[in-house]
């Protein structure tokens, strides 16, 4: 009897995030000081082996077996604990301890570093973690961004009581941060906000509900709130700092009431909270907290883009190593043009979102050093990053899935759950709408479009661009931001400002790209994608008319191999492209 013979379906199982990506090593390179990436090598290298294989098997796992609360003991005890999955506790010790990414920034002492990590290690990190596994980031942004927080506003003794906890990595006397600030009443308007807080007894404490509350049992919460009889709107908030335990070890006055059923981030524990006279210590200037609250609110932003490329970036690896391995029609699937033409559209706005953010995390670090310039693009960057990023994650999640077909649809496969996962993004800390008017807000209060025109400009003169290249690329930031200023200077029109946020992000991507190029030099790889993001997503384009791209260079970018000049100019627009030499 004959048998016939079926290829399976590939699996990229046991392979390596980090070295699949050889864009990954030289972008460190561009950001990253050399004597720090060469000391930190080794441990990129062991989380995207871990990426591949372990972390992607225990994400699988703790996604399929959610949290439960459990209210109370079986004697009638208030319980109040939050069971979660053995997967999802070994995900949070390779997080939180083994690699220490809540940690990094604020003390001296993972991987033997001799000081605090500048942004550009916690972010290249967490890239690769998401990879594997999203749910569990959200608690590791918040507990990096609540120690921020707590590090800028708070007073000595409060700083004093809970620092070591919150950047310990001995998973047993860790704490864990979140945020707890949406009601029911009161989510994007922050200003509707009504638990109020009291002050009885020689101490504050807190009574509202609290309507979503992810990482529900953290150990401590920002939390914000109006003090009885304080002013309406959000100048009347003030910041409070909410323990889940009191110093006797008791619990503090406040319920879980139930756990959310969530189509993403199912590994994680989003519930919904009432306070009830819970004890609560001030932290910064009373009747300031809204603000004081936004610095954590943007660290959570700009962490929620890295989280949307990194999880593009999961959607390319799998949808290249798919394409490569396997055949249809007698033909492997990167052979194909329409294939083709998929996966560049994948790569493109998967490397727009990696320059976007790497190059933020730069400012980031020279924002917190003082540097003027470096908090204005910070505020301009984390807004657009926000809005654009965690859009673009969406659509080529949704791509990815479909490259695998319907294996991807099935919950044994991660497409699914990184698909389902991807949708977060453009909803946490603020929609899409909400956050495209952040940008204009930013603009028009802080001064920010004039700063970042500057720095655009300065890039390019610093890339040693081809002169083609520069010129396309000034003439395009030029329009960009004459436009977005127009836009900005009108306060009553609003119907366009997400069109122009989409437009001020593409331009600025491919700067970007093509300033990265410049740094690496031998590989012009990122010009190349720097054209098409103007060609494709900047420039006016008739959608009848053939893109004229060429095959043999988007070849090369597809098989990720190094590109000259010449061959990145051949993707120039129609008007501006020269023959490869």
């Amino acid at each position: 009897m004959a048998y016939s013979i079926h290829r399976n379906i590939p699996d990229s199982r046991g392979s390596n995030a980090y070295t699949v990506d050889p864009d990954f090593r030289r972008l460190l390179g561009v950001y990253m000081d050399p004597e720090l990436l060469e000391r930190l090598e080794p441990e990129f290298q062991r989380l995207g082996g871990l990426v591949g294989d372990e972390l992607e098997q225990l994400a699988l796992e703790a996604d399929k077996n959610p949290p439960t609360l459990e209210l109370r003991t079986r004697n009638g005890a208030d319980s109040q604990r939050i069971n979660k999955h053995p997967a999802y506790q070994q995900l949070e010790r390779y997080a939180f301890s083994e690699f220490g990414l809540a940690a990094m920034s604020h003390r001296a002492g993972v991987f033997d570093w001799n000081a605090p990590m500048p942004p550009v290690v916690k972010y290249g990190l967490t890239y690769l973690f998401v990879q594997a596994e999203f749910g569990l980031c959200c608690p590791l942004s918040m507990t990096d961004a609540l120690t921020r927080t707590l590090r800028k506003f708070g007073d000595e003794e409060l700083i004093n009581r809970y620092i070591t906890q919150l950047t310990s990595q001995d998973f047993d006397a860790m704490f864990q941060g979140a945020m707890f600030m949406t009601e029911q009443d009161a989510g994007s308007d922050v200003g509707a906000i009504t638990t109020e807080a009291r002050f009885e007894d020689g101490v504050w404490r807190l009574y509202g509900d609290k309507w979503f509350c992810s990482n529900a049992d953290a150990d401590l919460a920002m939390v914000l709130a109006r003090p009885e009889g304080g002013d309406a709107g959000t100048r009347g908030l003030t910041l409070f700092l909410l323990p889940r335990r009191l110093s006797d070890g008791s619990l503090n006055r406040y319920r879980i009431i139930r756990l959310k059923d969530k189509l993403g981030t199912r590994s994680m524990a989003s519930g919904e909270i009432v306070m009830e006279g819970a004890e609560a210590y001030v932290v910064g200037e009373p009747g300031r907290g809204f603000k004081q609250m936004t610095d954590m609110i943007n660290m959570s932003r700009l962490s929620n883009g890295v989280r949307s490329a990194g999880l593009m970036r999961r959607a390319v690896n799998e949808g290249l190593f798919i394409a490569r391995n396997r055949v249809a029609f007698g033909r492997n699937l990167i052979d194909l043009p329409l294939m083709q033409r998929q996966l560049l559209k994948m790569l493109l706005t998967a490397e727009q979102g990696r320059s976007m953010v790497f190059h933020t995390a730069d400012c980031l670090q020279r924002a917190d050093g003082g540097d003027a310039e470096g908090q204005k693009l910070l505020r301009i960057l984390t807004p657009l990053i926000k809005f654009r990023t965690t859009r673009d994650a969406r659509q080529v999640s949704a791509d990815g899935m479909e490259v695998r077909g319907g294996c991807g649809y099935i919950e044994e496969w991660s497409d699914a759950r990184v698909l389902r996962d991807a949708h977060l993004g453009s909803i946490w800390e603020g929609t899409s709408n909400i956050v495209a008017l952040d940008v204009f807000r930013a603009i028009r209060r802080e001064e920010t479009l004039p700063v970042l025109h500057r720095y655009l400009e300065r890039k390019l003169a610093e890339a040693g661009l081809p002169e083609q290249s520069a010129a396309l690329l000034r003439g395009m930031v030029d329009r960009v931001v004459a436009r977005v200023g127009e836009a900005a200077a009108d306060r009553n029109s609003e119907h366009n400002v997400r069109q122009l946020a989409s437009a001020l992000y593409n331009i600025t991507a491919a700067v970007f790209l093509a300033w990265e190029a410049g740094r690496i030099g031998e590989d012009w790889r990122r010009l190349a994608l720097a054209h098409l993001v103007v060609k494709h997503k900047v420039m006016p384009r008739d959608p009848l008319a053939d893109a004229g791209d060429s095959p043999q260079a988007l070849q090369f970018l597809l098989a990720e191999q190094p590109m000259s000049r010449e061959q990145a100019l051949t993707l120039l627009p129609a008007s501006l492209a020269v023959a490869p030499a």
